[in-house]
């Protein structure tokens, strides 16, 4: 049984029970936390059930299978994430030029860089070792967030703010310039430029818009 511990090891009445919500939350953060330290081929059943402090049967009362718990840990990164992105959208506005666009775009990327290393972690262990929950990532978040930004750019190139070309493309050079940047912030800390976003978000959008030759 999962409970309250003693604070100092004193003397305690009885402990308080976890509601079942409230495991089901020990349990999520317990998998995050071990899938993006170990690997999902690192982790095992038993090990999550030592870290949350439940045998293995009470984390099948909550989750029945493993696509279940895979399904609730993306369905609860997209939660946090959407809080970010609404916020930057809301400083965004309704009307903005293409340099406006992709300097919202470059903070808004760096900052999930920045604010959720354990997560970007856990992704990436996912993606290498062909798990399905990457595939899960995929189809709720990433076609999402890729879907706005390639209608976002086709409307500005209908209205003639953008220069024409492939919003696909043009998306997901931008996007991936910048999420190189900021994975390997995260992963080669000691290799980084040391940037803030507030310096490096400005020279990542030129170089993208003008390219580094003299005009």
């Amino acid at each position: 049984m999962l409970v309250d511990a003693n604070s100092e090891g004193h003397q305690a009445g009885p402990r308080a029970r976890l509601t079942g919500a409230e495991r089901r939350a020990a349990i999520l953060e317990a998998a995050i936390n071990l899938f993006s330290q170990n690997g999902f081929r690192g982790t095992t059943t038993r090990q999550l059930a030592s870290a949350v402090g439940v045998s293995e049967p009470v984390l099948y009362q909550h989750f029945a299978t493993k696509r279940d718990l895979y399904t609730a840990i993306v369905d609860h990164l997209i939660e946090g994430t959407q809080a970010l992105f609404c916020h930057s959208l809301a400083l965004l506005g309704e009307k903005f030029t293409e340099r406006e666009f992709f300097l919202w775009l470059g903070k808004l990327i760096l900052e999930w860089y920045e604010q959720r290393p354990r997560e970007v972690r856990l992704l990436l262990f996912s993606a290498l070792e062909g798990h399905e929950l990457a595939q899960l990532w995929h189809q709720k978040a990433v076609s999402q967030f890729m879907g706005y930004v390639e209608a976002c750019y086709e409307r500005q190139v209908a209205a003639g703010t953008f220069v024409k070309g492939d919003p696909r493309f043009s998306a997901r050079a931008f996007i991936c310039m910048v999420g190189h940047y900021g994975q390997t912030s995260i992963l080669f800390p000691e290799h980084g430029l040391d940037l803030s976003s507030e310096v490096a978000v400005p020279q990542l959008v030129d170089l993208f818009l003008n390219g580094v030759r003299t005009r």
